[in-house]
């Protein structure tokens, strides 16, 4: 018993140690005409050949109304670990004024800053399309890392990260052999507008299967109010598997999801097989 216990301990350490082969780094872009650098946590793989590669998108910082958490690292260890422990590289770039980026951080928020995001769409999409054009200047620059297998590449990300890797994906399928949307949405549904199915929608020119990853007792988002962007996203021309999942044990209910790979992996690992990827 205690070789089986030494065993499962060693094997945890394996996978922390893992976890933790990164580095932020910071990558020159050029975004609506203005030369920033954006940090990138990257986890690389150990061996020079090029592997496939995983972008994770960060979502947004509650209401907004808290600037100290606009500069909080932005990292995602245990879904670096499963896609490590399967031969992936990750790349997590803070958008704009997160995490350690240079410049404004600036997606949707009220006139005056201090209200904190907005549900006027006429602020929201913009501020949802100036993450767009972030995320384009950080891929661009992510496929040009020399460990990126170009072919091989799958976008996906938590909260606004969800929603923003479908609408990337609509807009530049080229790119993108894969979609893991993890509880996407932009606005919270107690905004009542259609900012959600309007971003979701821009992913339905994506012409593969996009995976959504939704569970119960989420306070952004509903289960009904994700399953009617959905349904929006299928009737544009989308394809998708909607997924309900198991709530996982913490405060923020399903919106915690990302950080519970058991709860997950059997969703992910069947979705990467059926796009041919390992």
């Amino acid at each position: 018993m205690r070789a089986v216990f030494r065993a499962v301990v060693l094997a945890a350490l394996i996978v922390a140690s893992e976890a933790t082969a990164q580095e932020a780094r910071l990558v020159p872009v050029t975004v609506d005409g203005e030369q920033v650098r954006l940090e990138m946590r990257i986890y690389a793989p150990a061996a020079s050949e090029r592997v496939p590669t995983v972008v994770f998108n960060h979502g947004s910082t509650g209401r907004g109304i808290e600037p100290g958490r606009f500069t909080r690292p932005i990292d995602f260890p245990a879904l670096a670990a499963f896609f490590r422990g399967r031969g992936w590289a990750v790349v997590m770039p803070a958008r704009r004024g997160r995490g350690g980026s240079e410049g404004l951080y600036d997606e949707g928020f009220a006139e005056h800053r201090a209200a904190g995001y907005t549900c006027d769409p006429s602020r929201a999409l913009p501020g949802a399309d100036r993450a767009l054009r972030d995320i384009e200047a950080a891929i661009n620059a992510i496929l040009a890392m020399p460990f990126v297998d170009r072919e091989r590449l799958v976008i996906g990300g938590q909260s606004r990260g969800g929603i923003l890797s479908v609408a990337y994906a609509g807009l530049h399928p080229e790119q993108v052999k894969g979609v893991v949307n993890f509880v996407g949405g932009w606005s919270g549904g107690s905004c009542r507008t259609s900012v959600n199915e309007s971003l979701f929608v821009r992913g339905a020119r994506y012409p593969e299967e996009t995976l959504w990853l939704y569970a119960d007792g989420d306070p952004f988002y509903s289960l009904s109010h994700s399953q009617a962007n959905f349904a929006a996203f299928r009737a544009a021309g989308g394809r998708g598997t909607f997924t309900e999942l198991e709530a996982p044990p913490n405060p923020f209910g399903g919106h915690g999801l990302f950080a519970y790979p058991d709860v997950w992996a059997p969703s992910v690992d069947a979705y990467l097989k059926r796009r041919g990827l390992p």
